[in-house]
């Protein structure tokens, strides 16, 4: 009985148990999501986001240090559920080049999907209004995802499907055909592309990619 009576009185000294605490930091991390989605990066204040998460300020900074602290946080649960999504998109075995080529459009659709979706735009806009946010985005987005693709396209290469030698290379091509302006113009305002137009762009991407020359 010592034990849950020792628990009884960390929650009535205000320590949440393990597992309330972790739940309580995501319906944090939810909140603040919400927060910058719906009314934009200037707008999460650690205050803002209290409000919204039903939390007090001094909880927030105790559990994730100040406001960029907070989105760091943000950034890295999305690119951790991003890179096991674009990760499995280019687990497929390389064995001929129906597979694959559909598993190349499978890759530029997760990828473009992505991009442009509400909740990487917001992220992206949050990152820019600090070096630290930069260089989290990009450490934990292209610089964590890149390689896995680049490793793909040289398996490609080895197996004859591709024409493309150079993987780094070859990465950057395809991804250039994939993304173009799409993200910036979508980060700038314009409505993001439907899932069709995802859809036409990545058989065209890799269609284009797989038919070029040797880069």
């Amino acid at each position: 009985m010592q034990p849950q009576e020792s628990s009884n009185a960390s929650t009535r000294r205000g320590r949440l148990p393990v597992q309330e605490r972790a739940r309580r930091e995501l319906e944090v991390l939810d909140a603040a999501m919400r927060v910058i989605v719906d009314q934009g990066a200037a707008a999460a204040t650690m205050q803002a986001i209290a409000e919204e998460a039903h939390a007090s300020k001094e909880t927030l900074y105790s559990w994730f240090g100040d406001r960029d602290a907070l989105i760091a946080t943000l950034i890295r649960a999305n690119a951790d559920a991003s890179a096991v999504d674009l990760t499995r998109s280019l687990g497929q075995p390389v064995t001929d080049p129906a597979t694959a080529r559909t598993t190349l459009e499978g890759y530029a659709r997760a990828l473009l999907t992505l991009l442009t979706g509400e909740v990487s735009i917001a992220l992206n806009r949050a990152a820019m209004t600090s070096p630290a946010l930069a260089a989290e985005l990009l450490r934990s987005g292209r610089h964590r995802v890149s390689p896995i693709a680049v490793a793909y396209l040289a398996k490609l290469y080895d197996a004859g499907l591709s024409p493309h030698a150079d993987a780094p290379a070859a990465f950057s091509f395809l991804y250039g055909l994939v993304v173009q302006d799409t993200q910036i113009r979508t980060l700038l305002g314009e409505p993001a592309p439907s899932s069709r137009e995802i859809t036409d762009r990545a058989r065209w991407a890799v269609r284009t990619f797989l038919a070029a020359d040797p880069l």
